[in-house]
Order: structure tokens, then C-alpha cells, then sequence
């Protein structure tokens, strides 16, 4: 059995580097046939009051098999934009967690800093327990921390770093180890999506 499987990446990026990891999911993602890779990036003018609200993106999650989380982590945990997203759902959009339309749809999460630790843990654990208040199956990263591949040595998803361009006038980069990294979660999330829907 071989059945078309969705993926929607949804996350918020300041500088950039967040979004060049969401586009590396993608593309390893895309490498698994019939897997259709969705990239949602939420912007602040999708937040009105302090609430985050787009009907199109809230479809297409709903839609979707699988659901991968990303977010820079700013002083120990999830960039605010991000916060206001998922408290849309947890607060505004009660009725997608009290009705679990997420239940079991395959969840993971990215998340990247300035600093090699830069508690992005934290930020992971956030998305992680999120996921599971919705009752979805997290998968992580699944790489061990070799040749360049999960060089912060992180298991729960994919973490990146970058030296801060304070001045601002560079252009976002991922580390060629954070890039390998993503594209081999987007693979396994991938995989991971195909075999749990054809399972069910």
C-alpha cells in the first residue's frame, strides 16, 4: 500500500536561520515519494492583540499527517511570535485540542540559536509537551553525533546554531552540519509519516 502522505512544517524565524532549517526539512522531506511538503511561517501580521489567527493554515494542519514545529529559541526558550501561535490553539482555538483533531498525526520540532547551547532544549521540550497535549507521536531526530551530523548532540529534534550577526547585514547561514541534520530529520520524519499512515 502506497498512499500520499502531507507534511506541514509550521514556525516562525527572526533572522532567517529557523527558515533555512525549515526549508531543509522540506527538502528531505520531498525526498520520500508521494510526500507532499507544506511550509507555513507564521508572521506577525498573522497576530492581532496578542492572538495568532490564519484560517488557511489552521486547514491545512488539520489536514496534514504530520506536523514539525520550529522556532528560534530567544532567552531560554520559544520566540514569542511562536508562543502567541500555539496559545491560539491552547487558548483561542480551544476546540482543535478539546475535540484532538491532532491525535495521533506524527509531530517533531527544530528550533536554533546564537549560542551552542543556548538552553534550545527548553524550546524543544515546549513543542514536545505541546504535541503531546494533543495527543500526537513525536519523533526525534534519530542521528547519532558523527561526522557532522547532530554535532550539539541532540535526540528530541534537530537544533542549530550560528554566530549572531549583531550588525545585521548578513545574510542568514546554517552550519553545514545543522543543514545535513535537517535534511536527514525531514527523511526520517518522512518515512516515519508513510509507515505510520499505511500501518493504520
Amino acid at each position: 500500500m502506497n498512499t500520499m502522505t502531507s507534511i506541514s512544517i509550521v514556525y516562525f524565524s527572526g533572522s532567517g536561520h529557523t527558515h533555512l532549517m525549515a526549508e531543509a526539512f522540506a527538502e528531505g522531506a520531498s525526498k520520500i515519494a508521494d510526500t507532499k511538503v507544506q511550509l507555513f511561517r507564521i508572521t506577525g501580521e498573522q497576530i492581532h492583540n496578542g492572538r495568532w489567527g490564519n484560517a488557511e493554515i489552521l486547514g491545512a494542519l488539520n489536514q496534514s499527517d504530520a506536523i514539525i514545529f520550529g522556532s528560534p529559541t530567544s532567552m531560554g526558550g520559544v520566540a514569542a511570535q511562536f508562543k502567541a501561535f500555539f496559545k491560539a490553539f491552547i487558548d483561542g482555538a480551544s476546540s482543535i485540542w478539546a475535540r484532538q483533531l491532532w491525535k495521533d498525526k506524527l509531530a517533531g520540532g527544530f528550533t536554533h540559536s546564537g549560542s551552542p547551547s543556548g538552553d534550545k532544549q527548553g524550546t524543544l521540550l515546549y513543542l514536545a509537551i505541546n504535541a503531546a497535549q494533543h495527543s500526537m507521536i513525536w519523533v526525534g531526530a534519530g542521528e547519532m553525533n558523527q561526522n557532522g551530523v547532530n554535532r550539539l548532540g541532540s535526540y528530541m529534534g534537530v537544533m542549530g546554531q550560528s554566530v549572531p550577526d549583531f550588525s545585521g547585514t548578513k545574510a542568514a547561514e546554517l552550519e553545514s552540519g545543522d543543514r545535513l541534520s535537517s535534511l536527514l530529520y525531514g527523511e526520517r520524519v518522512a518515512n516515519a509519516t508513510k509507515k505510520w499512515k499505511n500501518a493504520n
